[in-house]
């Protein structure tokens, strides 16, 4: 029987290549019907998860599923393949690492000297093998340390980005929501602003207006405006007051292209960044966001599932040794993913393959008004990526961005969260927020924080 061919009952389901067993493999997405790639039926997928489950690891070293010579995230991944680090695995089949991620001798410091070994398609793979408790349970055993101003990713920990935004980018409307986000201990991942104008002048007065905040209240953070790769390098050379350099990346060059970036491109800005030596704790300058669907939505995906391209936009950001990256899961809108259920699972495979790929691994846990969801859907979510130690979650002004029209995290579900879970800020940022009198005798953030611990001039 040819390798990509499973039988159930009387049925034969053939699947032309590994790209063809990986789509239809991929548990039901909105994105993956619209591409015209997804099983046809329940039935035929589970077929290819049984032919799937039998391939090798090594399949993905001799297969490449978008071709070498035609994309350069393709380059990337196969040229920085470690296989030293493979090794521990390199005899399993994609079956048999499922239950090697899975077994309680696999521990944190096994995942980490691994993950330099593993390929994106590698991870993308054994998620489609999973249940999402199985995805809570391994990414939950990932370590991921990174820092800047604050330390990133360590046990016990759960740090948030507040994102202040508004909708004509209003220095006070920003600074009392950054105010309001700070008296409920969020802010520690980083203070990040989408510029509604996105220009450098404009970006520049944003920069100097997060940094002037900071340096006022002492706070051990970074802040970030979220514009183009380009228009940070250019304020940069302004002399602006830049922690980090944001940018949105995709799992296929084209994909990048559309995107208006290069590799190269990043290399530089990433440089820049550096040369600037403004991190206290760390040198990680770089902040990446992601999502399921991106390549298709400009077309470039080149027949490959949603789910693996996005794992491929992982290798992209594990290049630069990036401080921050996060998924959002549900921005992109029902034509990708289509209902909680489906925002549910991206969400746990993505912070799930990030961890694994050696990545500091964040969720904007969200959705569109035009998506079946709700905001109980959103707190299903950010409970299980709490347990699942996620390295960060976003948060807005009472969930609600005005700015870009959609739904995330409150502000106070990051206490919450903390209190629920027993976590606690980045240590740099509890210490602060101790010294602030924001703390009880317990560490746990007060219900009522005095607010003149800010507001006084």
């Amino acid at each position: 029987m040819p390798r990509f061919t499973a039988r159930l009952g009387d049925q034969t389901y053939r699947f032309a290549d590994l790209k063809s067993v990986m789509a239809c493999a991929s548990p039901r997405r909105s994105g993956d019907e619209l591409a015209g790639i997804a099983a046809r039926s329940d039935e035929e997928r589970v077929a290819a998860r049984m032919v799937l489950a039998d391939l090798p690891l090594t399949i993905f070293l001799n297969e490449a599923l978008i071709p070498y010579e035609s994309d350069d995230v393709t380059r990337l991944i196969q040229d920085s393949h470690d296989q030293e680090a493979f090794a521990p695995v390199a005899s399993l089949t994609v079956g048999e690492f499922r239950d090697w991620l899975l077994s309680h001798r696999t521990d944190s410091a096994a995942l980490s000297r691994l993950a330099p070994g593993l390929m994106p398609e590698m991870a993308a793979a054994v998620s489609k093998l999973m249940r999402n408790q199985d995805l809570v349970v391994v990414a939950a055993k990932c370590r991921v340390v990174t820092g800047f101003r604050t330390t990133l990713g360590l046990p016990g920990r759960l740090a948030a980005r507040l994102q202040p935004n508004h909708p004509s980018d209003d220095p006070l409307g920003i600074a009392a929501s950054a105010l309001d986000g700070l008296h409920y201990g969020v802010g520690d991942a980083v203070i990040g602003i989408n510029p509604a104008g996105d220009n450098v002048a404009g970006c520049i007065e944003l920069l100097d207006l997060l940094d002037t905040m900071r340096q006022r209240f002492d706070i051990p953070t970074q802040s970030c405006v979220l514009t183009h790769v380009t228009n940070t390098l250019a304020a940069i050379g302004k002399g602006a007051p830049v922690d980090l350099v944001f940018q949105s990346i995709a799992g296929t060059e084209a994909a990048n292209r559309s995107f208006g970036v290069t590799l190269s491109l990043l290399e530089e800005a990433r440089d820049a960044a550096l040369s600037l030596k403004r991190g206290t704790v760390g040198n990680n300058v770089m902040y990446f966001e992601t999502g399921q669907g991106s390549a298709l939505s400009a077309n470039a995906h080149h027949g490959v599932d949603q789910q693996t391209l996005e794992t491929r936009a992982y290798a992209v950001a594990r290049h630069f040794e990036p401080l921050l990256v996060n998924t959002v899961v549900g921005f992109i809108g029902p034509e990708y993913l289509f209902d909680a259920k489906q925002i549910i699972r991206a969400g746990l495979e993505d912070h799930f393959c990030g961890k694994l790929l050696g990545l500091p691994m964040g969720v904007d846990v969200c959705y569109t008004n035009h998506a079946e969801a709700d905001q109980d859907d959103m707190d299903v979510l950010m409970t299980l990526l709490s347990a699942a130690g996620v390295t960060f979650l976003i948060a807005v002004p009472g969930a609600d961005d005005v700015m870009l029209n959609y739904q995330s995290l409150a502000y106070h579900d990051v206490p919450t969260l903390r209190r629920l879970m027993n976590l606690k800020p980045a240590p740099e940022f509890e210490a602060w927020l101790d010294r602030m009198g924001m703390l009880d005798d317990q560490g746990r953030l007060l219900e009522q924080p005095p607010s003149q611990r800010l507001l006084a001039p």
